[in-house]
């Protein structure tokens, strides 16, 4: 099967309609979990892309002792606190967070949430949801010698977004240079969509289908970019995206942010809050 190539006539496509008489519940509810004590940007980066994005209603929930600064930070999403053990959530939020997800679309699940037994653990648990995931840093490394919670969920929607290191921690295989093939295997094997950061990324889905990026640069290569990322794929799909298309377009949107912000300030002043900042721009583009 050949990879084909994202350009913006896909992304077009892809965008979801806005309805001139929506409301907010029509442009789907996101809950993304994550954060830490020393990781307070990952989940506020993630919820500024999910609303800039297009998506109607964005609950963060994080450790309590990190609440008032998300709460401070997220003016346009709904921030709350959770049960946490040494600055981690810990399984203590669990109930809580079947709760909330219950008036949810989708579930965004990693963002700086930090590595711990417990938070592993929590993890583990939140994939056995019904609702749409999306997976990213320690949401990711979670899985590590756990793929088997992966597979349970193959009838389900799952993205996952791991840079190399991450899907090598998962049982993806680089050794042989060919990133497409190994994202290909991958998402065959276990039954979901990956996305495999990194200059190119890559999109592959359960079918053997295979996408390459073509926006995005090295000013995009910055702590935050992913958590700004897992954002708009979550978006997207809460607006009814199909989970591939989604991806896809998230990467290019998110790529395409980057590509603006490093024509007016270089690679080396691109920061992911203001990556965030220039979706609305990137997607004004392919609409004119």
């Amino acid at each position: 099967m050949e990879t084909q190539f994202v350009g913006p006539e896909l992304v077009r496509r892809a965008l979801p309609h806005r309805r001139e008489d929506g409301h907010k519940g029509t442009f789907g509810k996101v809950l993304i979990v994550g954060g830490a004590v020393g990781y307070t940007g990952a989940p506020y980066l993630a919820a500024s892309a999910a609303v800039r994005t297009g998506c109607g209603l964005v609950s963060v929930g994080v450790p309590e002792s990190i609440w008032p600064i998300e709460a401070v930070k997220c003016s346009s999403a709904m921030p709350f606190p959770l049960p946490e053990r040494d600055g981690r959530l810990c399984l203590g939020a669990l109930p809580l967070l079947r709760e909330r997800l219950q008036g949810c679309d989708v579930l965004a699940l990693g963002p700086g949430l930090g590595r711990g037994d417990e938070t592993a653990e929590l993890v583990w648990a939140l994939l056995g949801t019904e609702k749409p995931v999306v997976l990213d840093a320690d949401g990711i490394n979670a899985l590590s010698g756990h793929i088997d919670v992966l597979d349970a969920r193959r009838d389900k929607v799952t993205v996952l977004t791991p840079h190399a290191v991450e899907f090598s921690r998962i049982g993806g295989d680089l050794s042989h240079g060919d990133r497409q093939q190994a994202a290909r295997d991958f998402a065959m094997r276990h039954g979901c969509v990956l996305v495999l950061k990194g200059h190119g990324t890559v999109t592959a889905a359960p079918t053997g289908e295979v996408l390459m990026n073509t926006t995005g640069g090295s000013g995009l290569a910055k702590g935050g970019s992913g958590d700004v990322l897992t954002g708009v794929i979550a978006s997207l799909l809460a607006q009814g995206v199909d989970a591939v298309q989604a991806a896809v377009a998230g990467v290019w949107l998110h790529g395409r942010a980057g590509d603006l912000l490093e024509a007016e300030l270089t690679a080396y002043g691109v920061m992911p809050e203001a990556v965030a900042e220039h979706l609305p721009l990137a997607i004004r583009e392919i609409l004119e």
